[in-house]
């Protein structure tokens, strides 16, 4: 978390922030997240109060005076009021309301039951705004084979490498600029007389995982082992490098991935890294036949409900494919709706 965020933070919520970090896990950016979440949130409360200026800019309101006595005033309808205000005046849609919701239940949970410092809940009935269930966006077989071959330059090898553990391993974009050379493990497998290579992957929450290389994935990263930058390195265990001889960054990663995405004409809205991710979990779900547990492991998802979205892209394949049969509308002759009635009108006795 960003040193100035942190210190115009109250004591209250300082405590909380670091209960976040050295409890629960949560990495820097969430903890930063849950905070400016917080402050949208306490900005609110001042200015409906009146506890500021009416001329005060919203995005200017020191929060830095918030604590426990104020807290304790706060009831369940100045929080629905509070989520009305996000859509109505900061047109905040549903996904971004549901995070809110959610930094606002952990705070408030922390104050009750791990703390006793509040004795009752307000947000313990907050529902969640309803959000509509979109299904990502994903590349088919096809275009992914077609992104692999686009690649081509100076830095082909790694270019192809990042491509090929996107789309093989389904990792995040934090998590493939995290990789290090010791992330990479080989070991023999006595029973096949062959070797096995495995990659550590560090996600949210500094959560580690191990997931297995193919061998696309152990071809191409020896390729780029081979011409990987060796000198005048600023992070020598960083397994991508850049041009400047540092650690891969998240912009250049992103910078690559819609430059090759560009290529094959997918250079639309709703096409980046991430969707790669998508792409390799659709490929492993319903070409690999994959369980979706193990899918949940793969993806380093915490709720196996997380992963079942690739379920649903499969069942909604299933009714696209029934509706383009050729027979989909071919009906019987003469079995109209009104020529049943009749049918069956004519049978009762008279």
């Amino acid at each position: 978390m960003k040193p100035e965020l942190l210190a115009e933070a109250p004591p209250i919520i300082k405590e909380f922030l670091g209960y976040l970090e050295t409890i629960k896990g949560k990495s820097p950016k969430t903890v930063e997240e849950y905070y400016l979440d917080l402050r949208t949130f306490f900005r609110y409360i001042l200015m409906s109060r009146g506890m500021v200026s009416a001329d005060t800019d919203f995005e200017s309101i020191d929060i830095s005076k918030v604590d426990l006595e104020l807290i304790r005033t706060i009831n369940l309808t100045q929080v629905y009021e509070y989520m009305n205000y996000l859509g109505s005046a900061r047109h905040n849609q549903a996904s971004t309301r549901s995070r809110k919701v959610s930094s606002l239940r952990t705070f408030f949970k922390y104050l009750t039951s791990k703390t006793g410092k509040l004795e009752k809940n307000p947000v313990l009935e907050l529902e969640t705004p309803k959000q509509k269930k979109a299904l990502p966006h994903y590349l088919t077989l096809e275009q992914s084979l077609e992104l692999l071959s686009s690649v081509d330059g100076p830095t082909k090898e790694r270019d192809y490498c990042i491509l090929t553990l996107f789309l093989n391993c389904g990792m995040r974009l934090s998590e493939l600029v995290g990789l290090n050379l010791n992330d990479i493990r080989y070991k023999r497998n006595e029973s096949e007389k062959d070797e096995a290579a495995t990659l550590r992957i560090v996600g949210k929450g500094n959560k580690e995982r191990l997931v297995y290389l193919n061998e696309a994935c152990i071809d191409a990263i020896q390729r780029y082992i081979a011409v990987r930058p060796k000198d005048a390195l600023v992070d020598k265990n960083a397994l991508f490098i850049s041009k400047q001889h540092k650690r891969i960054s998240p912009k250049t990663v992103q910078y690559i991935v819609k430059k090759y995405l560009a290529q094959i004409h997918l250079d639309g809205p709703g096409y980046s890294v991430h969707k790669l991710r998508h792409t390799a979990a659709t490929l492993m779900y319903q070409h690999g036949h994959v369980d979706i547990r193990v899918l949940k492991d793969i993806l380093g998802h915490e709720n196996l409900g997380t992963t079942e979205i690739y379920t649903h892209l499969s069942d909604e394949q299933m009714a696209n494919a029934a509706k383009a049969n050729p027979l989909s509308k071919v009906k019987q002759r003469g079995t109209s709706i009104q020529n049943i009635i009749k049918d069956e009108q004519k049978k009762e006795p008279k």
